[in-house]
């Protein structure tokens, strides 16, 4: 079966110093689109790749965390990483989070957590034995970052420009129409209400139809009240996306809602979806555009 060329799939593998950022690390990976493992013992290394074989280039970018979690499995992976490198369709890459032990003592102290190679004893116990285990490992790493000095979305926005395909940050715009009558979005980041404009209901020729009709959407958008508040709302976001951008968030979730969700909101999010489509990644969704279980939209 046909695997691909050896620089079509991507693997990292993520290790090193406990507390020095993994888990930010395979989050950031995971919004790459990585398919992601972690705390994978190296004994299932071959197995994994056997697994990668089969999906053909389904699974042509790989993030697997491998450290000190699995100690009893540590021995196995120099073999691993050894075997890895002979296969002939897969290069990997090491990345290897590390931090000063000061640093990895006061994280500790902070979360409350025990080393995991000291866990009745002082964490620099445990550091110094991870440390001097993971020694020679950290040599042969093709990438390693020092995570002292650096909060979580820098550290973040380090590994979404090392390893994105186009180098740049990938931060998405969701925009989402709703009807309040059938609650609010869970994951909703900001909400706007767009009940206080012109309800296109009360137009009999309207109330079968959506805002993603043009004579729906002309009638929504025509009112002074509507275009004065997409002026506020597109000045208010493009003061903020960049901000959100910034601290280094995957994505935001802006939700307009109207009463079901089928008229004035579609026709507002589909404005704003476009509206910021040239300098964002957006995607535009509309949540209850197919209910219809009473009258008000």
């Amino acid at each position: 079966m046909s695997t691909g060329a050896a620089n079509d799939i991507q693997m990292v593998i993520i290790t090193g110093m406990s507390g020095a950022g993994k888990t930010v690390a395979i989050h950031s990976f995971e919004d790459l689109g990585f398919f992601c493992v972690d705390n994978l013992p190296p004994t299932l290394l071959p197995k994994f790749l056997e697994l990668m074989k089969e999906s053909g280039n389904k699974m042509n970018k790989v993030a697997l965390v491998m450290d000190l979690r699995g100690r009893e499995f540590f021995d196995h992976l120099f073999k691993a990483l050894d075997e890895l490198d002979e296969t002939s369709w897969v290069t990997p890459q090491i990345l290897f989070l590390d931090a000063d032990d000061s640093t990895l003592v006061r994280r500790y102290k902070e979360t409350r957590r025990s080393h995991p190679l000291a866990p009745s004893g002082l964490p620099l116990e445990g550091i110094k034995l991870e440390r001097n285990l993971l020694e020679e490992l950290k040599g042969r790493a093709q990438i390693i970052y020092n995570t002292s000095q650096m909060k979580p979305r820098e550290l973040r926005e380090k590994i979404l420009n090392e390893f994105s395909a186009n180098k740049k940050t990938i931060f998405t715009v969701n925009v989402m129409s709703f009807g309040f009558k059938h609650g609010l979005p869970i994951d909703a980041d900001l909400v706007f209400d767009v009940r206080f404009l012109p309800n296109p209901h009360y137009i009999d020729h309207m109330r079968p139809k959506t805002g993603l009709d043009d004579d729906v959407s002309s009638y929504v958008l025509k009112w002074n009240e509507t275009q004065k508040f997409l002026e506020k709302v597109t000045e208010l976001l493009s003061f903020m996306l960049p901000h959100y951008k910034r601290e280094g968030k995957a994505q935001l979730v802006v939700a307009i809602g109207c009463t079901g969700g089928q008229h004035r909101s579609v026709a507002i999010a589909e404005y704003i979806g476009h509206y910021f489509e040239e300098d964002y990644n957006t995607r535009i969704t509309h949540r209850d555009i197919d209910i219809r279980k009473d009258k008000i939209t």
